[in-house]
């Protein structure tokens, strides 16, 4: 069984999810489908087809929450010790070598990445060209655009 990825907080988030949905969503929705079911007639019941609707996708989404979980390798980046190199966890600054601009993302797993938050997932193209590499390096990154070409300023695990 192949291990996911997960930052300590990622882990964190799923786990408030996870707890959420048993303890508030599901209730909720039991409660609903029984409203629904004593208004009679189930065959042309909108409301009784909504709940049941919303009642597999909670379902579904516990189940998918639980076997991440299960198969979840926690990674706390700020107890890595990589020596400058980028890897799953580190907050990496970039700066672009054509137009100066410079970036800061942290590689963490799929259910945590955030582009607008600096968060970018492993298995991105950017997050792919970096791993492995040092600061002073330069990641080359196949872009809808072209190649990019990006200059690693700093490595830091937070």
């Amino acid at each position: 069984m192949a291990t996911i990825p997960v930052t300590k907080r990622g882990a964190e988030l799923l786990k408030d999810e996870l707890q959420r949905l048993k303890t508030v969503e599901r209730p909720a929705v039991i409660n609903a489908i029984s409203e629904a079911r004593a208004q009679g007639d189930l065959s042309e019941n909108a409301d009784y087809d909504a709940a049941k609707e919303r009642q597999g996708f909670i379902e579904g989404r516990i189940a998918e929450i639980e076997s991440k979980l299960s198969m979840a390798q926690v990674i706390d980046p700020a107890a890595l010790d990589a020596g400058g190199r980028v890897v799953f966890g580190a907050t990496v600054e970039l700066e672009e070598e054509a137009s100066g601009e410079a970036v800061t993302y942290q590689i963490v797993g799929e259910d945590e990445a955030d582009l607008k938050l600096g968060r970018i997932n492993i298995s991105s193209p950017i997050a792919r060209a970096l791993i492995g590499k040092e600061e002073g390096d330069v990641a080359e990154v196949q872009a809808p655009g072209g190649v990019k070409r990006f200059e690693i300023v700093a490595v830091s695990y937070i």
